[in-house]
């Protein structure tokens, strides 16, 4: 037992540091994603709302799209279609060959899938919101954007969070399939762990206990959120 956990020592000896950095790109990959997801997701919600048919079918096609196809199938497409992509606009004014980030293609395929579940949270949450909210505010003499910013956002989130918080610990598990495009995270830092010492059961019992921690960390963030969100509410007795 002492030798197995010789392995996790950090410096030449050990892969202590390898399986630190692998898990340091796995939660700068769910953070980077995180914005890009909520953003896009919400600005969707909006485009399913809205009276324009065109900006409705749209969004619908977009989440239909995302939903239906696997995650893993999405990192493909963004990573090796973004490379072909970017290679042929590229060479309209230069012969030299770029190469797209795996990094950024994560963020990107994870951040379209993110955004296409989160945008039915935000729907849902919507729908929890009445109509005389909007109503209020121009009673009142605000704008629609002020109204949506004052009133309807801050309501909207608390309504949320709950599935929002299911999606991120999700995508938190999900960021492990970027190691499929040579991506360094704690999937593929472990992967080459087990291939170097032959000790499989040990490595991924590791990367499991690692991710179990993030989950808990997520959790107990998520659960400050809350509470936080609903501070102005009064008990009832």
């Amino acid at each position: 037992m002492t030798e197995l956990f010789g392995l996790l020592a950090f410096g030449p000896d050990g892969w202590g540091d390898e399986i630190a950095a692998g898990l340091w790109l796995t939660v700068r990959l769910a953070i980077a994603t995180l914005p890009f997801g909520l953003i896009l997701g919400f600005f969707i919600a909006l485009g399913v709302r809205s009276s324009e048919p065109s900006l409705q079918a749209a969004c619908n096609v977009f989440t239909t799209i995302f939903r239906g196809l696997p995650e893993l199938l999405t990192l493909f497409i963004v990573y090796y279609g973004g490379q072909i992509l970017l290679q042929r606009l590229w060479g309209l004014f230069s012969d030299q060959y770029v190469e797209i980030s795996g990094f950024l293609a994560g963020v990107i395929a994870l951040g379209l899938v993110f955004a296409a579940y989160a945008s039915e949270v935000f729907l849902s949450a919507f729908k929890g919101i009445p109509d005389g909210q909007f109503e209020a505010g121009q009673a009142l003499g605000l704008s629609r954007l002020k109204t949506l910013r004052l009133i309807v956002v801050p309501q909207l989130i608390r309504l949320a969070l709950p599935g929002l918080s299911n999606l991120w610990l999700v995508h938190l598990k999900g960021t492990s399939l970027v190691s499929v495009i040579a991506l360094d995270d704690l999937l593929r830092r472990t992967s080459v762990a087990v291939g170097a010492t032959k000790e499989p059961f040990f490595f991924y019992l590791v990367a499991c206990l690692l991710y179990l921690a993030l989950s808990v960390i997520s959790a107990i963030g998520l659960d400050g959120i809350d509470r936080w969100t609903r501070r102005g509410e009064t008990s009832r007795s």
